[in-house]
């Protein structure tokens, strides 16, 4: 497969699961580019060990997590912990809280849940992460849990 049809169908991918990690469209198009020089650079080193989309996204994976341990070196205060409901009406808005739902996850979750929304299948993601089956599928059901409250406490689903 070429580099170019490559890019084509997964960095639409990489920079949804980018966003999923940093919550930041301009810091998740540079982490999707850098996945994307990685993977131009090492792609004739690619042995086919696993699936390609497998080796792409644990690329963006490791990116995202430097990037997160970087961002965790600068000191960041707390937004209020009683922050008004906010009503989104348009699709955008609702992905953004979406987003901002999935930042406040533990980062396993946020790798997990970026993975799922992706369509990747459960075998995939485990490899990517490094759990068992019979762990993603718990830790799956338990981050939809954790997003369904945040969604309810917000009032998204009434």
């Amino acid at each position: 497969m070429a580099f170019e049809d490559i890019y084509q169908e997964y960095s639409p991918k990489i920079f949804r699961v980018c966003m999923g990690y940093v919550n930041d469209a301009e810091q998740a198009r540079d982490l999707t580019q850098e996945t994307f020089i990685a993977v131009w650079q090492n792609l004739p080193a690619f042995e086919n060990r696993s699936k390609l989309s497998t080796w792409i996204f644990r690329i963006a994976t490791n990116n995202c997590l430097r990037a997160i341990e970087k961002s965790n070196r600068i000191k960041t205060t707390d937004l209020p912990l009683s922050l008004p409901a906010i009503h989104e009406e348009t699709q955008e808005e609702k992905l953004n809280f979406l987003y901002n739902c999935i930042a406040g996850l533990e980062e396993t979750e946020r790798i997990i849940i970026s993975l799922v929304l992706e369509d990747l299948p459960q075998a995939e993601i485990a490899s990517i992460v490094g759990m068992s089956n019979i762990n993603i599928r718990v830790k799956i059901h338990r981050i939809k849990e954790k997003l369904s409250k945040k969604f309810k406490e917000h009032g998204q689903f009434e």
